[in-house]
C-alpha cells in the first residue's frame, strides 16, 4: 500500500491512541519531505478536532542550537496543542495513555494579541503576549527509541504528550527572559539547569520564528493562545514512580509525579 498524508495520519494517531510505537516513517516514505510532514501533522490536528479537541495553542520544537545542529536543521519546527494534552495540576504522568514520556523544562507564553507573520521580531512578539508562566512538557515519540527525522518528527506533531504551566504568571516586561533560570530535580537530585537564553538566545526570538512560519502556511497565533516555547534543557525519563520538579527563579516551581 502505498503511503500519503492520509494513511500517515491514520498511523501516527493509532500509534498514540495504543501506545505502539513504530518505526520511522521515513524507513517506508523516504519521500516525506517537510512541507508534506507539516501536511499530515494538520491532518492529525483535523482528526483530534473530529473527535472533541479543541487548539489551545502551539509548541517549538528544535528551539536549541544544539538540537537544531544535530538534525542539520537552522529554524525549530511547529506543532500544535489541544485540551486533550493539557495536564491538570498535581496529576500524574498518564503512563496508560503514553509510550516513553520524557519532561522538559519550559518557558510558556499566553498570548493577548493575534500574531501573525511575516516579518514578526522578538519585539513586536513579545509586546503581543500577556503573561509568561514556567511549564513542563511531556513529549513522547510514536517512534521507537526516538529515532525519527525531521520529517518524521514533524508528521509526529513535534513528539507531542502532555504539558503542564503552572499557577505563577508575570508581564514579559516585569522579566528578563534570557536570563530566567531554572533548575530540573529528578527524585531530589538537581540533574539540569538552564537559562531562557538556551532557547534561540531569547524566548520571544522562538515565539516570532513560530508565528512568521505559520504565517508561511497562512496561519497565526491566536489570542489567549499557550505558546510552549521550546525545552530549556535535555528531556529527563519520566518513568512510573519519578518525581521531576522544575524551579523556575522567578515563575514558580512546578512538580510532576510518575505516577
Amino acid at each position: 500500500m502505498s503511503w500519503d498524508t492520509d494513511r500517515a495520519a491514520a498511523v501516527l494517531l493509532a500509534a498514540e491512541d495504543h501506545r505502539t510505537d513504530r518505526a520511522p516513517i521515513t524507513d517506508d516514505w523516504p519521500g516525506l519531505d517537510l512541507d508534506t510532514a507539516y501536511a499530515v501533522q494538520g491532518e492529525t490536528l483535523r482528526r483530534r478536532l473530529d473527535r472533541g479537541e479543541h487548539i489551545v495553542g502551539i509548541k517549538l520544537g528544535l528551539t536549541s542550537r544544539a538540537k537544531q545542529e544535530r538534525m542539520g536543521v537552522a529554524a525549530p519546527l511547529t506543532a500544535w496543542l489541544t485540551d486533550g494534552m493539557l495536564l491538570p495540576a498535581g496529576a500524574p504522568v498518564p503512563h496508560d495513555r503514553l509510550i516513553h514520556p520524557r519532561a522538559e523544562p519550559e518557558i510558556v507564553f499566553v498570548m493577548k494579541d493575534r500574531l501573525a507573520g511575516p516579518g514578526v521580531t522578538a519585539a513586536t512578539a513579545l509586546a503581543a503576549v500577556g503573561s509568561v508562566h514556567g511549564g513542563i512538557e511531556v513529549i513522547d515519540s510514536r517512534y521507537r527509541d526516538f529515532r525519527f527525522t525531521l520529517s518524521d518528527v514533524v508528521a509526529d506533531n513535534a513528539s507531542s504528550g502532555r504539558f503542564l504551566t503552572g499557577p505563577v504568571g508575570m508581564p514579559p516586561e516585569t522579566l528578563d527572559l534570557a536570563m530566567e533560570a531554572c533548575l530540573v530535580e529528578v527524585d531530589g537530585q538537581v540533574v539540569d539547569s538552564a537559562t531562557g537564553a538556551a532557547v534561540q538566545g531569547h524566548p520571544a526570538e522562538a515565539l516570532a520564528l513560530a508565528a512568521n512560519e505559520l504565517g508561511r502556511r497562512g496561519l497565526a497565533i491566536e489570542p489567549g493562545w499557550l505558546v510552549l516555547t521550546g525545552g530549556m534543557t535535555d528531556a529527563v525519563p519520566a518513568p512510573p514512580g519519578t518525581t521531576v520538579a522544575v524551579h523556575f527563579t522567578h515563575l514558580g516551581s512546578l512538580h510532576l509525579t510518575g505516577g
